[in-house]
């Protein structure tokens, strides 16, 4: 049967140690949660928000992106606790499948990074009950969208190694974001110490241009780490990059061009 067959691929080329973790014996309930991630954000949402006024979160957004910053702060010093501090190679770095100490700790640290990427469906969620709809883009719905599924990937198949560079970027990045938005819902009181806002965005670009041409050095030097996944990389990174280049140009070149016009 088709089903056989594919159940007898995924074994045969899944990393072994992650079977019997939580959500990995299958991508069904990983596309079952983002399904239900975007009909709440995209129709039982809004349909619940039509007559109500938008709710006032400013506490509960303080304590959630305080949780944001701290457990991003946790995978950062595991992800560099686990290789990339010492052992990794930032060249090409192969993943580690023994049952190693580090190399575990790194197969378990994918596994939370996979988590924590249902936890920042919340951001979404927010912007829902506060009648942020502006902020609810095509590029933020892909991009939540998509990570559960990409990690999803990533941990059932390649739980450590070259890739995981990508998620210590991130983390670093999420430090620094969710930090802001964490002063942000502090008030009023605290937009003066903002003003790197537009900051926020050149990071995010930065980060994109580091993963590519850090993905596009396995596709050159042969360690053993797959290249179809690093090609993968590599072209997740740069429609990325476009897709936030793009939010700059349209959010700040073109503000700053009719203030100029205005002035």
């Amino acid at each position: 049967m088709a089903i056989d067959r594919y159940v007898n691929l995924v074994d045969s080329i899944s990393d072994p140690r992650v079977n019997d973790w939580p959500l990995m014996d299958s991508p069904i309930p990983t596309v079952m949660i983002v399904g239900f991630y975007l009909y709440m954000v995209l129709i039982a949402g809004p349909r619940f928000m039509a007559n109500r006024k938008p709710f006032q979160l400013n506490t509960t957004l303080i304590v959630y992106n305080a949780i944001q910053v701290i457990f991003s702060c946790l995978m950062l010093w595991e992800h560099l606790m686990s290789g990339w501090l010492l052992d990794y190679s930032y060249k090409c770095q192969p993943v580690d499948y023994s049952h190693n100490p580090t190399a575990v700790r790194m197969a378990n640290l994918c596994w939370w990074y996979y988590l924590s990427k249902f936890t920042e469906f919340m951001d979404t969620i927010f912007f829902v009950l506060r009648k942020k709809d502006n902020q609810v883009t095509v590029l933020h719905l892909y991009h939540h969208s998509l990570t559960p599924l990409e990690t999803w990937i990533c941990v059932k198949f390649i739980a450590g190694g070259h890739g995981t560079f990508s998620n210590l970027v991130n983390n670093i990045v999420h430090i620094i974001m969710y930090f802001y938005y964490m002063v942000s819902a502090m008030g009023p009181q605290y937009q003066k110490y903002l003003w790197w806002k537009k900051h926020l965005t050149l990071l995010q670009l930065l980060q994109f241009f580091l993963v590519f041409i850090h993905s596009a050095q396995a596709l050159i030097f042969d360690c053993g780490y797959p290249k179809l996944v690093a090609g993968l990389l590599l072209f997740h990174s740069l429609i990325f990059f476009a897709l936030f280049f793009d939010f700059y140009q349209r959010t700040y070149w073109k503000q700053r061009k009719l203030e100029q016009k205005l002035q």
